[in-house]
Protein backbone atom coordinates (compact mmCIF):
# COMPACT_ATOMS: atom_id res chain seq x y z
CA UNK A 1 0.00 0.00 0.00
CA UNK A 2 1.15 3.68 -0.49
CA UNK A 3 0.37 6.18 1.51
CA UNK A 4 3.45 8.67 1.27
CA UNK A 5 2.30 11.88 -0.78
CA UNK A 6 5.59 11.50 -3.01
CA UNK A 7 5.98 13.36 -6.30
CA UNK A 8 3.24 11.57 -8.96
CA UNK A 9 4.63 9.60 -11.55
CA UNK A 10 3.19 10.05 -14.88
CA UNK A 11 0.27 8.45 -16.60
CA UNK A 12 1.50 5.38 -18.25
CA UNK A 13 4.37 4.81 -15.57
CA UNK A 14 1.73 3.63 -12.96
CA UNK A 15 0.71 1.07 -15.71
CA UNK A 16 3.70 -0.82 -15.36
CA UNK A 17 4.79 -0.24 -11.28
CA UNK A 18 4.87 -3.48 -9.46
CA UNK A 19 1.78 -2.71 -6.93
CA UNK A 20 -0.87 -1.26 -9.38
CA UNK A 21 0.49 -2.73 -12.56
CA UNK A 22 -0.70 -6.02 -11.98
CA UNK A 23 -4.16 -4.94 -11.01
CA UNK A 24 -4.53 -2.62 -14.15
CA UNK A 25 -3.47 -5.26 -16.49
CA UNK A 26 -5.73 -8.10 -14.58
CA UNK A 27 -8.57 -6.07 -14.66
CA UNK A 28 -7.95 -5.12 -18.42
CA UNK A 29 -7.88 -8.92 -19.32
CA UNK A 30 -11.04 -10.02 -17.37
CA UNK A 31 -12.96 -7.06 -18.82
CA UNK A 32 -12.37 -8.65 -22.14
CA UNK A 33 -13.33 -12.28 -20.41
CA UNK A 34 -16.38 -10.86 -19.61
CA UNK A 35 -17.61 -9.91 -23.17
CA UNK A 36 -16.24 -13.10 -24.58
CA UNK A 37 -18.46 -14.85 -22.25
CA UNK A 38 -21.31 -12.42 -22.96
CA UNK A 39 -20.88 -13.20 -26.39
CA UNK A 40 -20.67 -16.93 -26.46
CA UNK A 41 -23.39 -17.31 -23.58
CA UNK A 42 -25.68 -15.54 -26.02
CA UNK A 43 -24.86 -17.33 -29.35
CA UNK A 44 -25.24 -20.84 -27.49
CA UNK A 45 -28.23 -19.83 -26.11
CA UNK A 46 -30.12 -18.41 -29.29
CA UNK A 47 -28.36 -21.53 -31.34
CA UNK A 48 -30.21 -24.31 -29.01
CA UNK A 49 -33.42 -22.29 -28.54
CA UNK A 50 -33.64 -19.83 -31.42
CA UNK A 51 -35.46 -17.17 -28.74
CA UNK A 52 -34.90 -14.20 -28.29
CA UNK A 53 -36.40 -13.52 -25.01
CA UNK A 54 -33.84 -16.34 -23.23
CA UNK A 55 -30.96 -14.45 -24.95
CA UNK A 56 -32.45 -11.51 -22.85
CA UNK A 57 -32.90 -13.21 -19.78
CA UNK A 58 -28.61 -14.45 -19.98
CA UNK A 59 -28.27 -10.33 -19.29
CA UNK A 60 -30.94 -10.14 -16.47
CA UNK A 61 -29.80 -13.26 -14.95
CA UNK A 62 -26.12 -11.62 -14.83
CA UNK A 63 -27.33 -8.46 -13.75
CA UNK A 64 -29.62 -9.42 -10.98
CA UNK A 65 -27.30 -10.29 -8.38
CA UNK A 66 -25.38 -7.00 -8.85
CA UNK A 67 -28.26 -5.29 -8.23
CA UNK A 68 -29.48 -7.32 -5.41
CA UNK A 69 -26.31 -7.81 -3.24
CA UNK A 70 -24.11 -4.98 -3.93
CA UNK A 71 -24.74 -3.22 -1.07
CA UNK A 72 -24.52 -5.73 1.09
CA UNK A 73 -21.12 -6.54 -0.13
CA UNK A 74 -19.72 -3.10 -0.11
CA UNK A 75 -20.67 -3.30 3.63
CA UNK A 76 -18.46 -6.58 4.10
CA UNK A 77 -15.96 -4.69 2.11
CA UNK A 78 -15.54 -1.76 5.11
CA UNK A 79 -15.15 -4.68 7.44
CA UNK A 80 -13.12 -7.45 6.52
CA UNK A 81 -10.57 -8.12 4.17
CA UNK A 82 -11.25 -6.69 1.23
CA UNK A 83 -8.50 -8.69 -0.74
CA UNK A 84 -9.81 -12.04 0.59
CA UNK A 85 -13.24 -10.79 -1.00
CA UNK A 86 -12.01 -9.60 -3.88
CA UNK A 87 -10.80 -13.50 -4.17
CA UNK A 88 -13.67 -15.21 -3.32
CA UNK A 89 -15.85 -12.73 -6.20
CA UNK A 90 -12.98 -13.55 -8.66
CA UNK A 91 -13.03 -17.19 -8.25
CA UNK A 92 -17.03 -17.32 -9.00
CA UNK A 93 -16.38 -15.38 -12.14
CA UNK A 94 -14.09 -18.08 -13.39
CA UNK A 95 -16.48 -20.61 -12.33
CA UNK A 96 -19.21 -19.56 -14.52
CA UNK A 97 -17.52 -19.92 -17.88
CA UNK A 98 -15.25 -22.70 -16.37
CA UNK A 99 -18.12 -25.12 -15.85
CA UNK A 100 -20.04 -24.65 -19.66
CA UNK A 101 -16.00 -24.93 -20.52
CA UNK A 102 -15.38 -28.29 -18.34
CA UNK A 103 -19.15 -29.25 -19.87
CA UNK A 104 -18.63 -29.53 -23.39
CA UNK A 105 -14.65 -30.40 -23.73
CA UNK A 106 -15.28 -32.99 -21.74
CA UNK A 107 -18.87 -34.11 -22.58
CA UNK A 108 -19.08 -33.15 -25.81
CA UNK A 109 -22.64 -32.30 -25.90
CA UNK A 110 -23.63 -28.43 -25.72
CA UNK A 111 -25.01 -27.74 -22.27
CA UNK A 112 -28.88 -26.86 -21.84
CA UNK A 113 -30.21 -23.48 -21.51
CA UNK A 114 -30.70 -23.57 -18.23
CA UNK A 115 -26.88 -24.29 -17.67
CA UNK A 116 -26.24 -21.22 -19.57
CA UNK A 117 -28.22 -18.74 -17.18
CA UNK A 118 -26.92 -20.81 -14.04
CA UNK A 119 -22.93 -19.72 -15.43
CA UNK A 120 -24.43 -16.24 -16.39
CA UNK A 121 -25.69 -15.72 -12.85
CA UNK A 122 -22.94 -17.27 -11.04
CA UNK A 123 -20.72 -14.62 -13.19
CA UNK A 124 -23.12 -12.22 -11.38
CA UNK A 125 -23.11 -13.00 -8.04
CA UNK A 126 -18.83 -12.84 -8.98
CA UNK A 127 -19.61 -9.38 -9.54
CA UNK A 128 -21.51 -8.16 -6.97
CA UNK A 129 -19.48 -10.11 -4.20
CA UNK A 130 -16.19 -8.58 -5.30
CA UNK A 131 -17.10 -5.40 -7.56
CA UNK A 132 -17.05 -3.42 -4.68
CA UNK A 133 -13.90 -4.40 -2.97
CA UNK A 134 -12.15 -4.09 -6.08
CA UNK A 135 -13.15 -0.53 -6.60
CA UNK A 136 -12.66 0.11 -2.84
CA UNK A 137 -9.12 -0.56 -2.69
CA UNK A 138 -7.92 1.50 -5.64
CA UNK A 139 -6.71 4.44 -3.91
CA UNK A 140 -4.73 2.20 -1.89
CA UNK A 141 -2.69 1.16 -4.65
CA UNK A 142 -1.20 4.46 -5.74
CA UNK A 143 0.18 7.68 -4.12
CA UNK A 144 -2.68 10.39 -3.70
CA UNK A 145 -1.14 12.39 -6.60
CA UNK A 146 -1.44 9.52 -9.07
CA UNK A 147 -5.37 8.82 -8.21
CA UNK A 148 -6.51 10.61 -11.01
CA UNK A 149 -3.99 8.68 -13.61
CA UNK A 150 -5.62 5.47 -11.57
CA UNK A 151 -8.92 6.00 -12.52
CA UNK A 152 -8.54 6.97 -16.13
CA UNK A 153 -6.69 3.79 -16.31
CA UNK A 154 -9.06 1.77 -14.68
CA UNK A 155 -11.55 3.39 -17.11
CA UNK A 156 -9.18 2.36 -20.14
CA UNK A 157 -9.69 -1.58 -18.95
CA UNK A 158 -13.34 -1.06 -19.63
CA UNK A 159 -13.21 0.68 -22.55
CA UNK A 160 -11.01 -1.65 -24.12
CA UNK A 161 -13.01 -4.85 -23.10
CA UNK A 162 -15.88 -3.53 -24.37
CA UNK A 163 -14.11 -2.55 -27.93
CA UNK A 164 -12.13 -5.78 -28.19
CA UNK A 165 -14.36 -8.72 -26.36
CA UNK A 166 -17.12 -8.85 -28.44
CA UNK A 167 -14.77 -9.11 -31.18
CA UNK A 168 -12.35 -11.76 -29.51
CA UNK A 169 -15.55 -13.42 -28.40
CA UNK A 170 -17.05 -14.08 -31.89
CA UNK A 171 -14.07 -14.75 -33.30
CA UNK A 172 -13.43 -17.18 -31.10
CA UNK A 173 -16.88 -18.92 -31.21
CA UNK A 174 -16.69 -18.88 -35.22
CA UNK A 175 -12.71 -20.75 -34.92
CA UNK A 176 -12.23 -22.20 -32.29
CA UNK A 177 -16.02 -23.12 -30.94
CA UNK A 178 -17.87 -21.84 -28.18
CA UNK A 179 -16.77 -24.69 -25.83
CA UNK A 180 -12.69 -22.78 -26.59
CA UNK A 181 -14.26 -18.99 -26.37
CA UNK A 182 -15.80 -20.28 -22.70
CA UNK A 183 -12.51 -22.03 -21.73
CA UNK A 184 -10.56 -18.44 -23.01
CA UNK A 185 -13.06 -16.24 -20.56
CA UNK A 186 -12.56 -18.29 -17.69
CA UNK A 187 -8.92 -18.32 -18.63
CA UNK A 188 -8.62 -14.41 -18.51
CA UNK A 189 -10.28 -14.24 -15.22
CA UNK A 190 -8.06 -16.41 -13.97
CA UNK A 191 -5.15 -14.14 -15.07
CA UNK A 192 -6.75 -11.10 -12.68
CA UNK A 193 -7.14 -13.84 -10.06
CA UNK A 194 -3.30 -14.51 -10.08
CA UNK A 195 -2.70 -10.42 -10.08
CA UNK A 196 -4.65 -10.23 -7.04
CA UNK A 197 -2.95 -13.03 -5.09
CA UNK A 198 0.19 -11.14 -5.69
CA UNK A 199 -1.15 -7.67 -5.04
CA UNK A 200 0.24 -6.48 -1.46
CA UNK A 201 -2.07 -7.58 1.56
CA UNK A 202 -4.84 -5.19 2.26
CA UNK A 203 -4.99 -4.32 6.21
CA UNK A 204 -8.41 -4.55 7.97
CA UNK A 205 -10.39 -1.40 8.67
CA UNK A 206 -10.37 -0.32 12.09
CA UNK A 207 -12.83 -1.63 14.71
CA UNK A 208 -15.39 1.53 14.60
CA UNK A 209 -15.84 1.29 11.03
CA UNK A 210 -16.25 -3.11 11.46
CA UNK A 211 -19.32 -2.13 13.74
CA UNK A 212 -20.85 0.02 11.05
CA UNK A 213 -24.00 -0.74 9.30
CA UNK A 214 -24.58 -0.08 5.39
CA UNK A 215 -27.11 2.62 6.36
CA UNK A 216 -24.49 4.05 8.64
CA UNK A 217 -22.42 4.34 5.07
CA UNK A 218 -25.41 5.41 3.21
CA UNK A 219 -26.02 7.95 5.64
CA UNK A 220 -22.56 9.47 6.02
CA UNK A 221 -23.05 9.82 2.29
CA UNK A 222 -25.99 11.60 1.95
CA UNK A 223 -24.22 14.22 4.28
CA UNK A 224 -21.05 14.73 2.21
CA UNK A 225 -21.38 17.52 -0.03
CA UNK A 226 -22.00 16.19 -4.02
CA UNK A 227 -21.98 12.62 -3.15
CA UNK A 228 -25.83 12.47 -4.20
CA UNK A 229 -25.22 14.16 -7.56
CA UNK A 230 -22.17 12.63 -8.30
CA UNK A 231 -23.69 9.23 -8.17
CA UNK A 232 -26.99 9.87 -10.09
CA UNK A 233 -24.35 11.09 -12.63
CA UNK A 234 -22.85 8.45 -12.74
CA UNK A 235 -26.46 6.16 -13.52
CA UNK A 236 -27.61 8.53 -16.03
CA UNK A 237 -23.97 7.27 -17.31
CA UNK A 238 -24.99 3.91 -17.36
CA UNK A 239 -28.70 4.90 -18.79
CA UNK A 240 -27.03 6.82 -21.73
CA UNK A 241 -24.51 4.00 -22.74
CA UNK A 242 -27.22 1.29 -23.50
CA UNK A 243 -28.24 2.49 -27.15
CA UNK A 244 -25.02 1.25 -27.92
CA UNK A 245 -26.63 -2.13 -27.76
CA UNK A 246 -30.35 -1.94 -27.55
CA UNK A 247 -31.05 0.93 -30.22
CA UNK A 248 -28.19 -0.53 -32.28
CA UNK A 249 -30.43 -2.96 -34.62
CA UNK A 250 -32.98 0.19 -35.18
CA UNK A 251 -29.92 2.75 -35.84
CA UNK A 252 -28.26 -0.19 -38.60
CA UNK A 253 -31.95 -0.87 -39.89
CA UNK A 254 -32.63 2.95 -40.39
CA UNK A 255 -29.05 3.65 -42.04
CA UNK A 256 -30.22 0.71 -44.53
CA UNK A 257 -27.35 -1.82 -43.18
CA UNK A 258 -27.47 -5.08 -41.78
CA UNK A 259 -26.92 -7.08 -38.48
CA UNK A 260 -23.07 -6.74 -39.26
CA UNK A 261 -23.10 -2.99 -38.61
CA UNK A 262 -24.14 -3.84 -34.62
CA UNK A 263 -21.24 -5.15 -33.48
CA UNK A 264 -19.32 -1.93 -35.27
CA UNK A 265 -21.35 0.28 -32.96
CA UNK A 266 -20.31 -1.20 -29.99
CA UNK A 267 -16.74 -1.47 -31.14
CA UNK A 268 -16.57 2.54 -32.23
CA UNK A 269 -18.83 3.13 -28.51
CA UNK A 270 -15.06 1.80 -27.04
CA UNK A 271 -12.50 2.75 -29.26
CA UNK A 272 -14.31 6.18 -28.77
CA UNK A 273 -13.69 5.70 -24.75
CA UNK A 274 -10.15 4.19 -25.14
CA UNK A 275 -8.78 7.37 -27.35
CA UNK A 276 -10.36 9.59 -24.60
CA UNK A 277 -7.92 8.81 -22.21
CA UNK A 278 -5.27 9.92 -24.18
CA UNK A 279 -6.18 13.79 -23.78
CA UNK A 280 -7.60 12.98 -20.65
CA UNK A 281 -4.41 14.01 -18.24
CA UNK A 282 -3.86 17.09 -20.41
CA UNK A 283 -7.96 18.27 -19.80
CA UNK A 284 -7.98 17.53 -16.79
CA UNK A 285 -5.00 19.86 -16.09
CA UNK A 286 -6.72 22.09 -17.74
CA UNK A 287 -10.68 22.18 -16.90
CA UNK A 288 -10.08 19.72 -14.01
CA UNK A 289 -12.59 17.43 -12.90
CA UNK A 290 -15.41 19.64 -11.67
CA UNK A 291 -16.06 20.70 -15.30
CA UNK A 292 -14.47 17.90 -17.01
CA UNK A 293 -17.66 15.84 -15.70
CA UNK A 294 -20.88 17.69 -17.20
CA UNK A 295 -18.40 18.36 -20.16
CA UNK A 296 -18.12 14.42 -20.64
CA UNK A 297 -22.14 14.15 -20.28
CA UNK A 298 -22.80 16.46 -22.48
CA UNK A 299 -20.64 14.60 -25.42
CA UNK A 300 -22.78 11.44 -24.49
CA UNK A 301 -25.91 13.52 -24.85
CA UNK A 302 -24.75 15.23 -28.23
CA UNK A 303 -24.17 11.48 -29.16
CA UNK A 304 -27.41 10.33 -28.80
CA UNK A 305 -28.85 13.25 -30.84
CA UNK A 306 -26.45 13.10 -33.77
CA UNK A 307 -27.78 9.63 -34.27
CA UNK A 308 -31.25 10.67 -34.77
CA UNK A 309 -30.48 12.31 -37.96
CA UNK A 310 -27.81 9.52 -38.86
CA UNK A 311 -27.89 8.56 -42.36
CA UNK A 312 -24.78 6.94 -43.22
CA UNK A 313 -22.83 4.54 -41.47
CA UNK A 314 -19.50 6.33 -40.79
CA UNK A 315 -21.50 9.01 -39.30
CA UNK A 316 -23.36 6.56 -36.44
CA UNK A 317 -19.82 5.31 -36.10
CA UNK A 318 -18.59 8.83 -35.06
CA UNK A 319 -21.30 9.75 -32.80
CA UNK A 320 -21.04 6.32 -30.90
CA UNK A 321 -17.25 7.17 -30.58
CA UNK A 322 -18.49 10.38 -29.38
CA UNK A 323 -20.58 8.79 -26.49
CA UNK A 324 -17.67 6.27 -25.90
CA UNK A 325 -15.24 9.27 -25.70
CA UNK A 326 -17.52 11.11 -22.95
CA UNK A 327 -18.28 7.99 -21.17
CA UNK A 328 -14.37 8.14 -20.33
CA UNK A 329 -14.26 11.76 -19.84
CA UNK A 330 -17.12 12.09 -17.30
CA UNK A 331 -16.68 8.58 -15.42
CA UNK A 332 -12.84 9.14 -14.52
CA UNK A 333 -13.68 13.05 -13.55
CA UNK A 334 -17.03 11.78 -11.28
CA UNK A 335 -14.44 8.92 -9.89
CA UNK A 336 -11.58 11.24 -9.16
CA UNK A 337 -14.13 13.55 -7.24
CA UNK A 338 -15.52 10.71 -5.16
CA UNK A 339 -12.44 8.99 -4.10
CA UNK A 340 -11.68 12.40 -2.65
CA UNK A 341 -14.78 12.89 -0.70
CA UNK A 342 -14.86 9.37 0.62
CA UNK A 343 -12.53 8.08 3.43
CA UNK A 344 -11.22 4.31 3.28
CA UNK A 345 -13.69 3.29 6.28
CA UNK A 346 -16.82 3.91 3.74
CA UNK A 347 -15.06 3.12 0.56
CA UNK A 348 -17.06 0.05 -0.03
CA UNK A 349 -20.49 1.10 0.77
CA UNK A 350 -20.35 4.20 -1.31
CA UNK A 351 -18.67 2.45 -4.18
CA UNK A 352 -21.27 -0.24 -4.17
CA UNK A 353 -23.63 2.51 -5.11
CA UNK A 354 -21.44 3.66 -7.90
CA UNK A 355 -21.31 0.44 -8.89
CA UNK A 356 -25.10 0.07 -8.18
CA UNK A 357 -25.86 3.17 -10.22
CA UNK A 358 -23.85 2.21 -13.25
CA UNK A 359 -24.81 -1.38 -13.64
CA UNK A 360 -28.36 -1.66 -12.33
CA UNK A 361 -29.81 0.83 -14.27
CA UNK A 362 -28.85 -0.32 -17.50
CA UNK A 363 -31.24 -3.18 -17.77
CA UNK A 364 -33.99 -0.82 -16.78
CA UNK A 365 -32.53 1.33 -19.71
CA UNK A 366 -32.71 -1.33 -21.98
CA UNK A 367 -36.45 -2.10 -21.08
CA UNK A 368 -37.36 2.02 -21.29
CA UNK A 369 -35.65 2.14 -24.70
CA UNK A 370 -36.73 -1.00 -26.36
CA UNK A 371 -40.23 -0.01 -25.55
CA UNK A 372 -40.02 3.43 -27.01
CA UNK A 373 -38.01 2.29 -30.16
CA UNK A 374 -40.97 -0.26 -31.14
CA UNK A 375 -43.63 2.31 -29.69
CA UNK A 376 -42.58 5.63 -31.27
CA UNK A 377 -39.64 5.14 -32.72
CA UNK A 378 -35.69 4.92 -32.48
CA UNK A 379 -35.35 8.76 -32.41
CA UNK A 380 -37.74 9.39 -29.73
CA UNK A 381 -35.83 6.79 -27.66
CA UNK A 382 -32.35 8.68 -28.70
CA UNK A 383 -34.03 11.99 -27.69
CA UNK A 384 -35.44 10.51 -24.12
CA UNK A 385 -32.13 8.94 -23.77
CA UNK A 386 -30.22 12.18 -24.48
CA UNK A 387 -32.04 14.23 -21.66
CA UNK A 388 -30.88 12.55 -18.76
CA UNK A 389 -26.96 13.15 -19.00
CA UNK A 390 -27.92 16.90 -20.42
CA UNK A 391 -29.90 16.72 -16.62
CA UNK A 392 -26.88 15.17 -14.80
CA UNK A 393 -24.42 17.87 -16.28
CA UNK A 394 -26.77 20.19 -14.60
CA UNK A 395 -26.83 18.54 -11.50
CA UNK A 396 -23.41 18.09 -11.39
CA UNK A 397 -22.16 21.73 -12.76
CA UNK A 398 -18.72 22.90 -11.09
CA UNK A 399 -20.22 25.10 -8.41
CA UNK A 400 -21.80 21.90 -7.16
CA UNK A 401 -19.17 20.09 -7.34
CA UNK A 402 -16.93 22.87 -5.73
Amino acid sequence: MLNDDGPGRGQWSIAFDGVFGPYFLGKLLANIGIWVFSVAAIILVYETTQSAFLVGVVSVVQFLPQMLLVTASGAAADRGNRKLQFLIGRSLCMLGPGSLAIWMLWSAHTPPAWLVMAAALTVGLGFAVGGPAMQAILPSLVRPRELPHAVALDNVSFAVGRAAGPAIGGVLAATMGLDWAFAAAAILHLAFFIAIVLMPATPRLLQSAKRESMWAGLRYAARVPAVIPILLAVTTIGIAADPGLTLAPGIANQIGSGPELVGMFASAFGLGAFIAFFPQARLTAVLGSRRLAPTGLVMMAAGCLGLIPASAAWLALLWFSVMGAGMTLSLTALGIEIYSRIPDAYRGRVMALWLLGFMGARPFAALVNGSLAETAGVGVALAVTAVCPLAAAWICRPSVLR
